[in-house]
């Protein structure tokens, strides 16, 4: 009694009462980290590590960056290493949000990351920094205040992951389900309703779009036998369009009990108004009605 005495005198909080009765104690508790603290913590650690490491960009210095994704960079480094670029905005028009990862994933010559997790965006991001060639890295805005689990091991500073290699976000058998990015959001969520009707998705976090990984998406398939791609970008000439494409053409075609659908946005400009913008991107009941298709259910 004398302990909850001291806790209510010396703070006033209930919660640190409660929190002492914790059964499990917050040393062990699960580690996270927003999107955002993740790219930031990745970028200072990098140009930390190597001098020759710069970020030029508009508003990225005294502005902290848009969406704060350089928050104290540049009182850190200041404006020889943190640069600010002019911005001109008088011939900008009729622009919107959309997704560039097939516009970038045509180039030879370039790679492309299109990261989901918080340990996505910070082994990648430091891998594209080191890396000597050109890299794009295409992270969603959406995702920058999302909290994830993450490890101590990617939370060293000499965490890198490589590009050009997939991940399994999550175990199955049923079917397989390969997406990148936001769409990642969409798959698991479809794949918790689907188990209610004992269907189990396989789901594969691409990570990179070019190189993409072959090999994980055939390995799925020679498992499961049914194929989904998911994206939100356009249908055609799309991600999944590539996916399905090199299946096809693989020895991983022998293998598909059913033809391999895709799940894209609508084939329409994205709209400005939120309601369209919604109601043409890929939901998770948009997953779900594919995998039900290919599955014949």
């Amino acid at each position: 009694m004398k302990l909850i005495r001291d806790l209510f005198k010396s703070h006033g909080s209930i919660i640190l009462f409660r929190r002492s009765f914790s059964i499990t104690s917050r040393a062990f508790a699960e580690k996270t980290i927003t999107i955002r603290e993740a790219i930031i913590k990745a970028m200072d650690e990098e140009i930390e590590r190597d001098e020759r490491v710069f970020l030029i960009g508009e508003e990225v210095a005294e502005y902290d960056g848009a969406y704060k994704l350089s928050k104290g960079l540049w009182k850190k480094y200041g404006d020889k290493r943190i640069i600010d670029t002019p911005i001109t905005e008088m011939g900008v028009a009729a622009q919107h949000s959309q997704d560039y990862s097939t516009w970038y994933s045509q180039c030879p010559g370039l790679k492309v990351i299109s990261p989901y997790s918080a340990e996505d965006c910070r082994g990648l991001l430091k891998a594209a920094i080191r890396d000597d060639d050109p890299v794009v890295f295409l992270e969603n805005e959406l995702l920058y205040g999302q909290q994830f689990p993450i490890s101590d091991e990617a939370l060293s500073s000499d965490f890198i992951l490589p590009i050009g290699k997939g991940k399994i976000e999550r175990q199955g058998k049923h079917i397989t389900l390969v997406s990148h990015s936001i769409g990642l959001k969409i798959c698991l969520d479809a794949a918790h309703e689907l188990e209610q009707n004992e269907i189990d998705c396989e789901i594969i976090n691409l990570r990179t779009l070019r190189p993409l990984d072959e090999e994980i998406i055939k390995t799925s398939i020679k498992k499961t036998h049914h194929l989904v791609s998911v994206e939100f970008g356009w249908p055609h000439c799309g991600i999944g369009s590539e996916i399905i494409a090199r299946i096809c053409e693989s020895d991983a075609f022998d293998y598909l009990d059913a033809p391999p659908l895709r799940v894209t946005s609508a084939d329409v400009p994205l709209s400005y108004a939120i309601t369209l913008e919604k109601n043409s991107l890929p939901q998770a009941s948009n997953v779900i009605k594919r995998v039900k298709h290919v599955l014949n259910k």
